[in-house]
């Protein structure tokens, strides 16, 4: 009777030290999507021209982000706050690489997207595609994306979500950063998937 209650006392002390010794998942400040079916895909033309997927940035840290040019005021904080993330990285800001999808191709050529990203860092790339294809991106991520009328046909505003998202070094999707998310954050999730 002994033998069994050490035996199961012994076993007990194992099972709660295997609790210290396993590797605990990173702490971000993002949303941990890790596994959600959606970023699986991106297929769009950069701003030079290049067709681009996610599988060109291999290797690299990749924030996806949707917006448009003629965007007030989110479209130019978000990017903000990401070239300031980047910056606080230092050198292995070099490792990250953003992307500006444009919901809005009709008005965002690829000058005026190049000039707009290029603004923030130079090396974030605009992306963008035909209707067809920018619908495509925007379901793949379950972005949501519409025009609303303005006073003239030219005029028109495009209520779109906020959020970015933010793939690994190997190209899976881990989080979905908020709107508004500090760059200090932001760089300090960065790290924990350049690193992980």
């Amino acid at each position: 009777m002994r033998r069994s209650a050490a035996l199961l006392l012994a076993a007990a002390l194992a099972l709660c030290g295997c609790d210290k010794l396993a590797p605990s998942k990173p702490a971000f400040h993002a949303i941990d999507v890790t596994g959600a079916p959606l970023g699986r895909s991106l297929a769009l033309t950069d701003h030079n021209g290049v067709q681009r997927s996610l599988a060109d940035f291999r290797g690299k840290a990749v924030l996806v982000n949707f917006g448009y040019t003629q965007c007030p005021d989110v479209c130019p904080t978000t990017l903000a706050d990401l070239a300031s993330a980047v910056r606080k990285l230092g050198p292995d800001g070099s490792r990250v690489q953003v992307l500006f999808v444009t919901v809005d191709p009709k008005r965002d050529n690829a000058q005026l997207l190049k000039n707009y990203v290029g603004a923030f860092d130079p090396r974030f790339l605009g992306l963008r595609g035909d209707a067809a294809a920018t619908a495509a991106a925007t379901k793949e991520f379950r972005v949501f994306a519409a025009e609303r009328e303005g006073k003239t046909a030219e005029s028109y505003t495009v209520e779109h979500s906020a959020q970015t998202f933010a793939f690994d070094p190997e190209g899976r999707l881990r989080l979905v950063i908020a709107y508004g998310a500090a760059p200090e954050d932001i760089a300090a999730d960065l790290r924990l998937l350049l690193n992980s």
